[in-house]
């Protein structure tokens, strides 16, 4: 099964220093049945304003995946430890309730735009040091994972995060890990053909911007309309 949540479904924030897409129901932003997905809490698509700040906050027991996708940002946390990130880098930060996080746009003239993603860290696992890895050409490149393998860095949830780059009409096939998934367009548009366990395909197309929930399949065939750039996040099985 396969079920789209587009763009303009999604919640939203402008407050002129920061603009916002919620996938899930963040700050100002609730809806009762856009909770969770799993493991998965946060899924936002954000812009910040050259030199605009988010100021120091804490989390919850979380690890957070942090996606750049244009400028150049600066973490902080309240230790007094500090990390710089460009285009194209991916953070991953196991969040310490003790500590409070802060992110700084470094650029005086250009937007940071960016990702993030929240998921629910197993609670008996302890935080680690920042992780870092860049986004590749590839096709696929498996960013995250509940082990170290294939160069990925390592969550403390059975998640496996890839992250998809095809050119328009490149066709390519992702096995899908466990009976739940989530596919965000972060640019572009695809078709998306699905191998049901139950044997009927399903099909569905999504743009910039959309999402689609997946349950029941067992892998995912994809077909670049356009140049397209894709998150994918694939849950173990797990009650939703």
């Amino acid at each position: 099964m396969i079920i789209t949540r587009t763009a303009n479904q999604c919640g939203k924030a402008d407050y002129g220093w920061l603009k916002a897409q919620y996938t899930f129901s963040f700050g100002h932003y609730f809806d009762p049945n856009f909770l969770n997905y799993g493991a998965l809490r946060v899924l936002n698509q954000e812009i910040l304003a050259p030199q605009a700040e988010l100021k120091p906050k804490a989390y919850p027991h979380v690890d957070i995946l942090n996606i750049i996708l244009q400028g150049e940002a600066e973490y902080r946390d309240s230790a007094g430890n500090y990390i710089q990130a460009h285009q194209g880098d991916c953070l991953l930060f196991s969040a310490r309730q003790d500590l409070r996080y802060s992110e700084h746009n470094l650029s005086k003239k250009n937007p940071l735009h960016r990702l993030q993603i929240w998921l629910d860290a197993k609670p008996h696992l302890a935080p680690q040091s920042v992780q870092r890895r860049k986004l590749s050409t590839q096709p696929l490149t498996l960013l995250a994972s509940p082990a170290t393998g294939k160069n990925s860095m390592h969550l403390r949830q059975s998640v496996w995060i890839s992250y998809l780059m095809l050119q328009a009409g490149e066709v390519h096939t992702v096995s899908l890990q466990g009976k739940h998934a989530y596919l965000q367009s972060v640019s572009g548009n695809a078709e998306i053909n699905a191998d049901s366990q139950t044997g009927n395909p399903t099909h569905a197309s999504i743009r910039c911007g959309d999402g689609i929930f997946i349950q029941d399949e067992t892998q995912l065939n994809l077909r670049a309309a356009s140049a397209f750039q894709g998150l994918l996040i694939d849950l173990e099985d797990q009650s939703f």
